[in-house]
């Protein structure tokens, strides 16, 4: 783990960690080591943009009621350039939301989290990913989706976040209240995402490929004077070597030869509301025992066709239940 020094903003070839002033809390340097739920209403989204930080306390408020919308990320467009964007690392953690006293999936059902690990958290409003280290989100998903934690398992679990959403101001400024709200609470576990600047498109595709090398997923860009609001929009992009997204399942069709008896290809909805045939990536497992209709999946694929379906779709993962 490396620890933060404080510098000032400045740009370089390939990325330079963001750093804002000269107090050591303003430093956002941290490396890592290793490195949907049902849609908001109309009334719910037009309350959050209104009242920004006044959500927070009404969520601590009111325990059980929904969490508050996150912001979604848009495909990276290819050969734009970064600049007046800040970028992370793309975790392949769970999504976790914290709302000063509740920490919830994306979905909005609270995470059953140790209580000395709720307890130190900040009474502010962070948005994040819970994170064991690079490759290895499946141990991550068994640990944080028990109905009882399991203290042991819970110890090798970080939070690392990139966002204040109750807080008011644009996401470079938002960043280094989160660097400064974590900073005080000086927990290990507890960590900034590090935000890095890039100086244009050439670099940012030579960090994409030397995080990928080192096992990462991929990387984040914010729109660095962007307001927080939920959904999708152009202050967030993501951007991978390979695209992925997720589709319902809404049927099955039966395999042939030696797949006979078994699920040939899950029938998926995309969130545009086309429908296509995924059968790459499944294993015998699966096509034996497959997502059920109303599940979702995670898919990997390379591009799009003129009409928009994905190309060389491969089967990920199934979205677990939240």
């Amino acid at each position: 783990m490396h620890t933060p020094t404080p510098s000032s903003a400045r740009r370089h070839d390939l990325a330079e960690p963001v750093t804002h002033g000269t107090a050591p809390n303003d430093a956002l340097v941290l490396e890592q080591n290793g490195s949907k739920g049902a849609p908001p209403s109309r009334r719910h989204v037009l309350l959050t943009l209104v009242l920004g930080g006044w959500l927070a306390p009404l969520a601590r408020a009111n325990p059980a009621a929904t969490a508050t919308p996150v912001q979604l990320a848009l495909f990276w467009p290819h050969a734009r350039s970064p600049q007046g964007f800040l970028v992370s690392e793309k975790l392949d953690g769970v999504r976790a939301v914290w709302d000063g006293q509740v920490l919830r999936f994306r979905s909005g059902r609270a995470i059953a989290a140790p209580s000395w690990f709720l307890l130190a958290l900040p009474q502010v409003a962070l948005d994040g990913e819970l994170w064991i280290g690079r490759g290895t989100f499946d141990r991550l998903s068994g640990v944080v989706r028990q109905s009882e934690p399991d203290d042991t398992a819970w110890r090798e679990v970080k939070y690392l976040v990139f966002d204040a959403p109750g807080h008011v101001a644009p996401f470079a400024e938002r960043v280094r209240f989160v660097a400064t709200a974590l900073a005080q609470a000086n927990l290990p576990w507890l960590l900034p995402v590090a935000q890095l600047e890039v100086k244009d498109a050439r670099a940012l595709q030579a960090l994409l490929h030397s995080t990928v090398q080192q096992g990462g997923e991929g990387l984040m860009l914010h729109r660095a004077d962007a307001l927080w609001r939920p959904g999708r929009s152009d202050a967030l992009y993501k951007l991978k070597s390979e695209l992925d997204e997720e589709g319902l399942v809404v049927g099955h069709q039966s395999g042939k030869g030696r797949l006979a008896g078994m699920t040939g290809a899950l029938l998926l909805q995309m969130p545009s509301g086309q429908r296509f045939a995924l059968g790459s990536g499944l294993s015998d497992a699966l096509r034996r025992e497959p997502p059920p209709v109303g599940a979702w999946v995670t898919y990997r694929f390379r591009d799009r066709t003129p009409s928009g379906l994905p190309r060389f779709a491969s089967f990920l993962r199934v979205r677990e239940a939240e």
